[in-house]
């Protein structure tokens, strides 16, 4: 055996989980054969080591405590000095190695602390928000963003993130909707694998990757209202074919951690659900790694009334299924060994949540290497390789949602001078979003400062605010961790308006950037409006009066209700990130072409929620869209909507069968041709809906989706095989999964809307 050999089977001797259960070596291959020995001796490392802990130290390694001043947070050198199994939010490498330190010097078993982290889309260099990074439908280039994210966070110290947020919400007042992957399961699933394999690597403990924490399970983004923390009261079926399915893919793709929700779901909090902990999670997704708690929300089970006290509260999450506590107080697992001793928990249960706890520090070194190499850490900056992933990221993510006159892209020879107009235009902060700490030492950029650094040498580009932002009326802890940073500002609105609109008339273009600032939105970032914040509509009405070519750029992470006459041109940017101004002058310009597409249905207004494209049909389907007397109830744009600065065509759907047996699977193709001047990208979107059935079926499901590149005149056949994947269902009634005899329509096209054009049967 070579010696590269015999390393790589070295490594993958620790990259094993504490529960997996032990396969049969007979005749296997030698990498199995391997791979089960060396699994035998992690169990028995951890028995040993089991064997040695009390059941208070136990109990410390069940907790993940607060490492920064925050409301209620505990010393945290006392923590580390008592064995803590985890502190959440340092990421400077000095402290990490300071604490480490306390917890090995002071704790008698000497076992390292896991350090844990929000790098929810980027630690450094900042790409996209997620809803953003959704919308570029390329689940590679997804994978990427969280691969070199991964890598930042590894080089500091941290080993474990808390995301990828998988939580599918069709509600947009819910300010989360910013960190998830929008309405579609399936899109949902498709980026869930790509994260979890970005964040982890092949395997958990890959070099230079880390922990992923798929959050928040489950049902977490149904809160009543689109209001943050509130119960989620979600259907059976709902729960299965909508909101569990992106969970399901991230545990398939080796997700180490699960994060339970906050919030009872149908009337049981999370934290303290036998049934979804241990027969949905463990059962049927088969998941094998451990389950913390969100932050406080063992405590929590005493504020819903679902607890009588602190020891109660700390049994039933630990015998529900709880492996570990995140607390930024006075921690409720403290009590185990008291419950332990009355014979309230068992020794069984409280060993097994430990060794899953402890087999992740054995899979990522850290009982080798527990501390964090700081020089190393300190020549970490954002890399020009990461930087250049960020402006790509951009690039993908933006969706071109309107272009009036073919007026984006503008034309290098015939523009002078460019006015950025508002108050996130010329800020730094806010194009990073939400989940963006400084004491990361995040690369930021504002749009105007990225427009000046990248347009033609010749053209002029002044800034104006325009308006300020209005206050939020409830603020949040997170939004005070941001105060150091300001955005500009006129004096007032007033003369700020006429300012702005004078810069405009005097400039060959206007570029307005409109939305909500980062603190608007994220956790704790829920509104009962969609329309623009502060004087923002008031601005552009100003700009739009004077008659000069307009390009709207939405910096946000929720659709957005612009009222009046709409400008000719509107630009979808998300929060950007790190590069969003450079990325912004190739888009604007024709560097880059934009191709991203919708992740979610853009509502006309609040009062239409919840409105989403998946929905039944109902008893008059005609109609559905008179359903209010006062407006239209159909949306905006479209799910999976999204312009280009070219076009492209489709021909006829074929298929491969035209009746296929339940378990089959077949084939279907397009033709797509890009008939327009330039280059582009298309997402490719297939779609089916069932016509009969044991249970109604939505009026169309996404069930496949590609992102190409066609050159002008370029045709490309695309297909996507239709398996009994994409055709199975849980039914409410059976309570089993099900796949029908029945005709499916089929429909490939650019959004939501395309037309069916082909079907096939399923016949016993």
């Amino acid at each position: 055996m070579g010696v590269g050999k015999r390393a790589s089977l070295l490594a993958i001797s620790w990259l094993l989980a504490a529960s997996a259960v032990t396969p049969a070596v007979a005749d296997a291959p030698l990498e199995e054969v391997t791979t089960a020995r060396a699994q035998r001796q992690l169990d028995a490392r951890i028995r040993r080591l089991l064997a040695q802990m009390t059941p208070e130290e136990k109990a410390a390694q069940l907790l993940t405590a607060a490492g920064m001043n925050i409301a209620n947070a505990p010393d945290h050198d006392t923590r580390a000095r008592s064995g803590v199994g985890s502190i959440f939010f340092v990421s400077k490498p000095a402290e990490i190695n300071r604490l480490q330190k306390l917890a090995l010097d002071n704790s008698r078993l000497k076992i390292p602390i896991l350090f844990g982290y929000d790098v929810l889309h980027g630690l450094k260099t900042v790409f996209p928000v997620p809803i953003g990074l959704a919308a570029s439908w390329d689940p590679e280039l997804i994978e990427q963003t969280q691969a070199a994210a991964a890598g930042e966070a590894r080089g500091v110290g941290i080993g474990w993130v808390f995301g990828p947020m998988l939580d599918v919400t069709r509600d947009p007042r819910w300010g989360r909707i910013v960190e998830g992957p929008g309405e579609d399961p399936y899109l949902a699933s498709a980026i869930a694998r790509a994260q979890v394999r970005g964040l982890q690597g092949p395997q958990l403990g890959t070099p230079g990757r880390v922990v992923a924490g798929a959050k928040h399970f489950a049902g977490y983004g149904a809160g009543s209202g689109g209001r943050d923390y509130d119960e989620a009261n979600v259907s059976d079926a709902e729960l299965w074919n909508v909101y569990l399915p992106p969970f399901r893919a991230a545990i398939d793709a080796g997700a180490g951690n699960v994060m339970a929700a906050y919030m009872p779901l149908n009337g049981i909090p999370a934290a303290g659900n036998h049934w979804l902990l241990n027969d949905v999670l463990r059962g049927q997704l088969g998941f094998k790694g451990w389950v913390v708690s969100d932050n406080q929300a063992v405590r929590n089970l005493l504020t819903h009334g679902f607890a009588r006290d602190r020891s109660d509260a700390a049994e039933r999450a630990l015998n529900a299924g709880t492996d570990m506590e995140m607390a930024t107080g006075l921690s409720n697992f403290q009590e185990l060994p008291a419950s332990l001793s009355a014979g309230r928990i068992s020794g069984k249960r409280l060993n097994e949540a430990v060794a899953r706890v402890l087999a992740v520090k054995f899979r990522l070194g850290l009982f080798d290497h527990p501390y964090v190499d700081e020089k190393a850490a300190s020549d970490g900056l954002a890399s020009r390789e990461s930087l250049d992933l960020a402006v790509r990221a951009a690039e993908r993510s933006a969706v071109l949602l309107r272009n009036e006159n073919g007026l984006l892209p503008l034309d290098r020879t015939k523009i002078h001078s460019i006015a950025v107009i508002g108050p996130l235009g010329g800020s730094t902060r806010d194009p990073a979003g939400p989940w963006v700490f400084a004491e990361n030492e995040p690369v930021l950029q504002s749009l105007a400062d990225g427009l000046r650094q990248n347009v033609a040498n010749g053209i002029e580009v002044s800034y104006a605010p325009g308006v300020t932002m209005p206050r939020r009326l409830i603020g949040s802890p997170i939004e005070m961790m941001d105060r150091q940073y300001s955005r500009p500002a006129p004096a007032d609105d007033d003369s700020g308006i006429a300012q702005a609109t004078a810069l405009a008339r005097s400039s060959d273009v206007a570029i307005l950037v409109l939305g909500e600032g980062q603190n608007m939105i994220g956790e704790m970032g829920s509104r009962s409006s969609l329309d623009l914040p502060g004087r923002q509509q008031d601005l552009l009405d100003s700009v739009l009066a004077t008659g000069k070519p307009v390009v709207v750029v939405l910096m946000n992470g929720r659709p957005l209700t612009l009222r009046g006459n709409l400008p000719p041109a509107i630009l979808e940017l998300w929060y950007p990130g790190s590069q969003g101004g450079t990325a912004l002058s190739r888009l604007l310009f024709g560097d880059a072409v934009p191709g991203g597409k919708l992740p979610y249905t853009w509502p006309r207004s609040a009062g239409q929620i919840p409105t989403f494209y998946a929905h039944l049909t109902t008893h008059d389907p005609k109609g559905s869209e008179r359903r209010y007397w006062d407006d239209p109830s159909s949306p905006v744009y479209p799910f999976g909507f999204g312009l280009s600065y070219t076009t492209f065509s489709y021909k006829a759907v074929q298929l491969d069968h035209s009746t296929i047996r339940p378990g089959a699977s077949l084939t279907t193709s397009v033709q797509v041709t890009n008939v327009g001047p330039r280059a582009g990208d298309e997402v490719v979107q297939l779609y089916l809906h069932q016509r009969s059935g044991s249970s109604a079926r939505p009026v169309r499901e996404l069930k496949g989706f590609r992102r190409i590149h066609l050159d002008a005149g370029e045709t490309r056949t695309v297909s996507f095989e239709i398996s009994p994947e994409q055709l199975r269902y849980w039914n409410a009634a059976a309570r089993d999964w099900m796949i029908d005899n029945s005709t499916f329509d089929v429909a490939i096209g650019t959004d939501s809307m395309a037309p069916f054009s082909a079907s096939f049967n399923v016949e016993r």
